[in-house]
């Protein structure tokens, strides 16, 4: 293909929202950072190889339910969740950096040491006494 030389009506699939199946005896609960785990979304947990995707915008119950069995609606975006503490403490000077999930309501500075133990949660872009902004399901 050759770049463009004029305007083109690009094909957008989807929008900000996106169903995705869920894992097995799993619960997403409304608010909580969402991850895919083995393509299957799951709460954000501590664990390595997980891919955010975004916040669940429902409440979303597959327990003792077969991975698939239901399928749950995820928003990326920039969404705030709460701040780890000591050294995982997400501060003004980390704006514009990664940061990582710790739980599906929590991030974190690091990837939790040598060797990792969290997966990127998205890219931080503003800190608050309430917690952390950060963009999610974008990188």
């Amino acid at each position: 293909m050759a770049p463009l030389t004029e305007d083109r009506d690009t094909i957008e699939q989807g929008t900000v929202e996106t169903g995705y199946l869920v894992g097995a005896n799993v619960k997403c609960f409304q608010g909580g950072l969402v991850v895919l785990d083995g393509g299957y979304a799951v709460p954000g947990k501590e664990a390595t190889g997980l891919v955010a995707v975004g916040r669940c915008e429902e409440l979303c119950d597959n327990i003792g339910g077969a991975a698939g069995a239901k399928t749950v609606i995820v928003r990326k975006g920039r969404f705030r969740y709460s701040n780890s503490a000591g050294e995982d403490l997400i501060a003004q000077a980390d704006v514009g950096q990664l940061c990582y999930v710790v739980d599906d309501a929590t991030v974190a500075k690091t990837n939790g040491g040598s060797p990792a133990t969290r997966s990127i949660a998205g890219r931080i872009r503003g800190v608050e006494a309430g917690g952390v902004f950060v963009d999610v399901g974008t990188i």
